[in-house]
């Protein structure tokens, strides 16, 4: 685990960051689709990522779910992270998008390191800073594009998480991330691709203009 956090955390932590959060926490990993965060759960630590990636998730009071973001490796989720600090229960499902592993940190080295480590308060406001800026995006994206357009940026977006142009999502799955319908969803694909935006194959979409 040391070697994945000095890759994946190096640039931004001293050695002794590092060999802290070798030392106190815990690798998990866990597969694509795998829910790792559960809205209403107490959370007891933050996730570091090491490898893949992982999608956040809010609820509506139907139950049905809105994407807010994507963080990767060397990111954290801010929401978690407020989640950890207020001592309150989780406002987001957090789902992973790929095969994905990470740390956790338990709440109270959290809160020590802040004040002992520059480096790491530095990464938690820039990871604020981050988050935030994310989710005004999605916000505008609502309020101002036409449903097409966030389409399109949706597929470009998983397409640069999965590094690959091939995105494996049934119709039904992207209609629950963009909290629409199955059939919205498969006539703006249609009309996508007759754009030349996209290409609808068998089992998955392939994104064109990235």
């Amino acid at each position: 685990m040391r070697e994945e956090l000095q890759e994946a955390y190096g640039f931004l932590f001293e050695k002794e960051l590092i060999e802290e959060i070798h030392k106190v926490g815990t690798y998990k990993s866990v597969k694509a689709n795998e829910k790792i965060i559960e809205i209403g759960d107490y959370v007891k630590g933050m996730p570091l990522l090491l490898q893949g990636a992982i999608k956040i998730l809010r609820e509506d009071s139907e139950g049905d779910e809105l994407l807010l973001y994507f963080i990767e490796r060397g990111d954290t989720c801010a929401m978690t992270l407020n989640c950890c600090l207020g001592k309150t229960k989780s406002e987001i499902r957090a789902v992973a998008e790929t095969d994905t592993s990470f740390v956790m940190i338990p709440i109270e080295k959290m809160e020590e390191w802040t004040s002992q480590f520059k480096s790491w308060r530095n990464f938690v406001f820039d990871s604020y800073h981050s988050r935030l800026t994310e989710m005004l995006e999605t916000i505008d994206a609502i309020a101002f594009l036409n449903m097409d357009a966030r389409l399109m940026r949706y597929l470009q977006d998983k397409a640069k998480i999965n590094k690959s142009e091939f995105i494996q999502n049934t119709h039904q799955q992207i209609a629950y991330d963009l909290h629409t319908s199955r059939v919205v969803i498969s006539r703006l694909l249609k009309k996508l691709e007759l754009d030349g935006k996209i290409s609808l194959q068998r089992n998955q979409i392939e994104v064109k203009e990235l």
